[in-house]
């Protein structure tokens, strides 16, 4: 049964946004019970999620009239099929050691100048990277007739991988009130920028959430997930 659904013909980099404010709309939020109140977490990390559309709009075949982009979200897992399979010489093997190839080299200049591309070829690595962490299933890659997709699984299988000073974090963040970087810094005893990478991390795999104006945004605040 179809719940919703949402046809965008945006200009790329806003159909990304609107794509991902759909999901946000409709994605489940998993409840950890505790011993006293529930604690809330995302059922997929954002940064796999973004991932996942990023370079499905990146590396789509344009080509092909009337095969459309699409995400479609399950009870357990969440699939970004784009038309066009991979290039010629490249592998899903490939995939997972960073090798990536371009089918849209325009796209991925522009992509990469708005700061929606990094590095090329760290998208999948980055996806893998974020599921294992939240101790999810690995997403699995696959070509499907003329289509590729990429699906990622809510299934957790384990724990979500915290060492000491991220549970740290989490714990300053208890409160509720929000945190700045250089308060959480001063906590945990690490240099602002060593800070910034991990509370990106956790943002990543669906443990914090950030409130600002944007990256550089120096009042951005930090709170946990509820």
């Amino acid at each position: 049964m179809i719940v919703d659904h949402l046809d965008i013909h945006s200009y790329l980099a806003s159909a990304i946004e609107e794509v991902l404010a759909f999901v946000d709309k409709h994605m489940v939020h998993g409840v950890d019970i505790g011993a006293v109140r529930g604690k809330e977490r995302w059922t997929l990390p954002p940064v796999a999620i973004r991932e996942a559309v990023i370079n499905a709009v990146a590396h789509a075949d344009y080509a092909q009239r009337g095969a459309p982009l699409r995400v479609s979200i399950f009870d357990d897992r969440l699939e970004v099929e784009n038309p066009g399979l991979l290039p010629f010489g490249l592998t899903i093997e490939d995939l997972h050691q960073g090798i990536s190839k371009l089918r849209n080299r325009v796209i991925g200049r522009t992509f990469h100048a708005l700061g929606l591309i990094e590095q090329w070829g760290s998208g999948v690595q980055r996806m893998v990277g974020a599921c294992r962490e939240a101790g999810l299933r690995t997403p699995l890659f696959e070509e499907i007739a003329t289509r590729f997709r990429v699906t990622l699984f809510s299934e957790r299988e384990a724990e979500a991988a915290l060492d000491e000073t991220d549970r740290a974090i989490v714990g300053a963040l208890s409160g509720g009130q929000g945190l700045l970087t250089s308060e959480i810094a001063t906590t945990i005893g690490l240099t602002p920028r060593a800070t910034r990478t991990r509370l990106a991390r956790l943002v990543g795999i669906g443990l914090l959430r950030e409130v600002g104006s944007g990256p550089q945004d120096p009042n951005r605040r930090y709170f946990r997930t509820r």
